[in-house]
């Protein structure tokens, strides 16, 4: 009897331990998928996240289109400007670009500097020298690499102070002057779209 009732235990232990083995391996499958579900789970929500980027990105993009439209100002290759129809000094004129989240214009192509020349007054860019002389550079802090300068220019004429560039002589491409900044000038105002 004790013979039997070992072996019947024996028996039982057995399945008990197959049972046992084949939970650990459901459970070892288990946590395998739940890995992956995790995994594909984080991948789609980063995924998301990226999306949601880049339709706010999109949305900024058009908004500032309408805007910038709808206020008249004119678009070209990626970019709006403003041309100003009075006068200010070129801080005076900077500001007011800053005002409209723009800033004065920094020829950096052949297509402004052809844009610049369709006006016939003298007009105000992004271009000074005002925080070392002779170091001539764009309001956004880059320096001066292609340019656009009239011939003997800049040339402070006179001894003046003359720390701010401005566009003039519109018929010849070469045509950019210093000038004193406290002199007014109409100006182009440059708000440069995200790419």
């Amino acid at each position: 009897m004790a013979a039997l009732q070992l072996e019947l235990f024996n028996k039982e232990r057995g399945e008990l331990k197959e049972q046992l083995d084949l939970c650990a391996s459901q459970q070892t499958s288990l946590l395998e998928e739940r890995d992956e579900l995790k995994k594909k789970l984080d991948d789609f929500t980063s995924q998301q996240t990226s999306l949601s980027e880049e339709r706010d990105e999109l949305k900024k993009k058009l908004d500032d289109f309408i805007y910038y439209s709808q206020q008249q100002w004119v678009y070209l290759g990626g970019s709006f400007y403003y041309i100003s129809s009075n006068k200010r000094t070129w801080q005076q004129s900077r500001d007011y670009c800053l005002q409209k989240r723009a800033d004065l214009i920094i020829v950096n192509s052949k297509e402004e500097q052809t844009l610049t020349r369709q006006w016939q007054d003298n007009m105000w860019i992004g271009l000074t020298d005002r925080e070392k002389e002779g170091t001539w550079k764009w309001v956004d802090g880059t320096p001066l690499i292609t340019s656009y300068w009239g011939i003997n220019e800049p040339n402070s004429f006179g001894n003046r102070e003359e720390d701010c560039g401005e566009v003039r002589l519109h018929k010849f491409e070469n045509n950019w002057n210093d000038e004193s900044c406290d002199v007014q000038r109409v100006w182009i105002c440059e708000k440069k779209l995200p790419q």
